[in-house]
């Protein structure tokens, strides 16, 4: 399945990618940009990295119930990072409605 439509680029790739970066070091942050730079890839519109996001999480899930990381310390970290997903999607619309608004008020 197609996830960046601007880079062709493949689910397949982005979780063979994360799984890269889980052997070197599981603990390790990964963001959408540090796993476009490993495909030699940029973002364009960025439109998918919310979906990079979720096969980030869903893969790191499943690699620490496979390597039996306590069920703590998968949920504590999991939870950090969908947390900190929800922070910024919220600002993000925050920041889209304030605009929205602004360009409405311009109009009139």
């Amino acid at each position: 399945m197609i996830v960046c439509h601007c880079n062709v680029i493949a689910r397949d790739e982005i979780v063979a990618v994360i799984h890269e970066f889980l052997d070197d070091d599981p603990w390790q942050l990964i963001v959408p940009l540090k796993v476009y730079h490993a495909l030699e890839k940029r973002g364009k519109c960025c439109g998918c990295f919310p979906n990079v996001i979720n096969i980030i999480v869903e893969v790191v899930t499943a690699y620490h119930e496979n390597s039996l990381t306590p069920q703590a310390e998968i949920i504590c970290f999991i939870d950090r990072i969908r947390r900190e997903h929800e922070l910024r999607e919220a600002e993000d619309r925050e920041r889209r409605r304030i605009n929205r608004q602004k360009r409405i008020g311009q109009a009139a």
